[in-house]
């Protein structure tokens, strides 16, 4: 594997009774967009904070750029940023008053800080709003703000708690581009989200998280050829030969099917692994065997499982396992 920017092991966190993150395990490559994912309470925020020196780990290991984020923990917030799910600048000043005050604290000369200031306005789309007040920002432009605080020196690492939280959906993306050309540039990114659609969009690998523990890694496509290697969609013409349909496709495909809310639709799962027939072919076989048994069909559709489909059925398997 490449060189990593984060590596632990077995890392704890307990408040009282609660493991909050309970023996986590992560490699994050440096140079790309790592997306930790998984729902509210999952640990994710608690883990962040632990590799950003925030809290310190009540078991395990972990390191940044080689460094211990306990022994070295002056070393490590030298190459690391955070974003946190809230808003981190001053309400009170203007977008151009926080980031200068921001760089005077961290090195800057006063012009130096101007024009950095200035730069990073520009780059983000807020250089009209460069000299209103933060309060009066809308919740799309704060987290951009926040991204730019973060960045007036280019960290070697940057931890994005759940930036999208609460965004329309054209905020969200302007914060994807963004995302993007942090990355651009050199940076590595830890990206908490809930969001299955943001770590798709964004993130290189993917580590899913429930109850502190990481129940899945990999990539995109290994997360989602691990729940089937694809999705069968069905629309008959007569609702009323849905069961029979239900049942030959559970026949033909070895698979739990699902009745869609819609009366003439289902949808199974098909695992092309560890079998003769790929899932193309099993698809074609179960078409053959509907139209066999006199059911019409008037829509078929095979395609790859999205990953709240693969949320859905990890945090599935895990309650059976558990």
């Amino acid at each position: 594997m490449a060189d990593l920017a984060i590596e632990t092991e077995g890392l704890v966190k307990v408040f009282g009774t609660n493991r909050a993150v309970d023996g986590i395990d992560l490699r994050v490559p440096a140079g790309t967009v790592y997306g930790v994912l998984g729902p509210n309470g999952a640990g994710k925020t608690t883990a962040v904070k632990m590799l950003a020196t925030l809290l310190r780990p009540d078991g395990g290991r972990a390191s940044v750029f080689g460094r211990d984020v306990g022994r070295d923990a002056d070393a490590v917030r030298g190459r690391i940023s955070l974003t946190g799910q809230y808003a981190s600048v001053d309400e009170d000043l203007t977008g151009t008053e926080n980031l200068v005050l921001l760089g005077r604290l961290l090195g800057h000369t006063r012009s130096a800080a101007r024009e950095r200031s200035a730069q990073l306005l520009a780059a983000f789309g807020l250089s009209e709003a460069a000299d209103k007040q933060v309060k009066h920002y809308s919740g799309g432009m704060r987290r951009r703000i926040d991204i730019a605080a973060s960045i007036l020196n280019t960290p070697d690492l940057l931890f994005l708690d759940e930036p999208t939280t609460g965004l329309d959906p054209r905020s969200r993306n302007q914060v994807w581009d963004i995302v993007r050309a942090v990355v651009a540039q050199g940076t590595t990114v830890l990206l908490t989200t809930q969001y299955l659609d943001e770590a798709d969009q964004l993130a290189s690998r993917i580590a899913v998280i429930d109850h502190g523990k990481v129940i899945a890694e990999g990539t995109k496509g290994e997360l989602k050829s691990s729940v089937g290697s694809g999705s069968v969609h069905v629309r008959l013409r007569d609702p009323e030969q849905r069961p029979a349909a239900e049942r030959v496709l559970a026949t033909a495909l070895k698979a739990t099917v699902q009745l869609d809310p819609d009366p003439v639709a289902l949808t199974a799962t098909v695992n092309g692994h560890g079998t003769e027939l790929g899932a193309a072919e099993q698809a074609a076989r179960a078409l053959a065997e509907l139209a066999g048994a006199g059911i019409t069909v008037d829509t078929f559709a095979l395609g790859q499982s999205s990953l709240d489909e693969v949320f859905l059925a990890l945090t599935d398997r895990k309650g059976t396992t558990a």
